[in-house]
């Protein structure tokens, strides 16, 4: 059985394990499962992989996106350049760390508003400023 899963706390908002078990049923992916892993703290990461070791990969979700970092093997450029990890592969024992917040966040500027952003918060800032090279034109109106 393939097992992916969740993890954060508290994950009583999440909808993750309902939206990818379906969407293993609807592809038909029968070996797959989804599992949350509500952590009281990011130091029981190590424990959690540990009690699962057919984990090939996690979702991250408030307040670790930033914490898990520094458990991470390898990271992609937008995690490098955010401090930022929602998305983990695990392959031979080794995490690598994604960030498909920004991906998606680009995207959705490209096609709904591919010129004229405002948005507040410092983390809307650093999408930004990854994004700024890879839009037409962008105006950002973020405040305090």
């Amino acid at each position: 059985m393939r097992q992916f899963g969740l993890i954060g706390y508290p994950l009583s908002h999440s909808f993750s394990k309902r939206y990818f078990t379906e969407k293993f049923e609807k592809e038909g992916l029968n070996n797959c499962v989804y599992d949350n892993f509500p952590l009281v703290s990011i130091s029981e990461l190590p424990g959690m992989l540990a009690n699962n070791p057919s984990l090939e990969g996690f979702n991250i979700t408030i307040p670790y996106k930033e914490q898990v970092v520094p458990f991470l093997a390898e990271q992609s450029a937008v995690v490098r350049e955010t401090g930022a990890c929602n998305c983990v592969k695990i392959k031979g024992g080794r995490l690598t760390g994604y960030n498909t917040d920004v991906t998606g966040f680009e995207l959705s500027l490209k096609e709904n508003c591919p010129r004229l952003v405002y948005k507040t918060g410092p983390r809307t800032f650093v999408s930004m400023i990854v994004l700024l090279p890879n839009l037409e034109t962008v105006s950002c109106n973020i405040t305090r």
